[in-house]
């Protein structure tokens, strides 16, 4: 399979998560106000798409750490391998699992 399709579906678990992840987007959202509120003019929504921004990438860098054991282990040397690859677009699916009811009820 072509490899942009898996960094497709890992960008697409992560963006899911991200956007309708309540729990950890109010978590992110409570401490950039209270870390940096005059990061983005003090503005909400702003500062909400950031924290959105931060879970979702969050999400995909927490995901590949077992990929990224599972290279080492295995002795890759070059390009992550399908396998690898796999493990990380699964991390991903299974980190944005408690967004998928928020993301389908969803109606566009």
């Amino acid at each position: 399979m072509d490899r942009t399709f898996y960094f497709v579906g890992i960008a697409f678990f992560g963006m899911i998560n991200g956007l309708f992840n309540q729990l950890w987007l109010v978590f992110a959202l409570i401490h950039v106000q209270i870390l940096a509120p005059a990061l983005l003019f003090g503005s909400v929504g702003l500062t909400l798409m950031f924290s959105s921004l931060m879970v979702s990438t969050a999400t995909i860098i927490i995901a590949g750490i077992p990929a990224a054991i599972y290279e080492r282990v295995v002795g890759a040397t070059e390009d992550s391998t399908n396998a690898s690859l796999w493990i990380w677009l699964a991390g991903t699916g299974l980190l944005a699992l408690p967004a998928a009811g928020s993301f389908l009820e969803f109606k566009l």
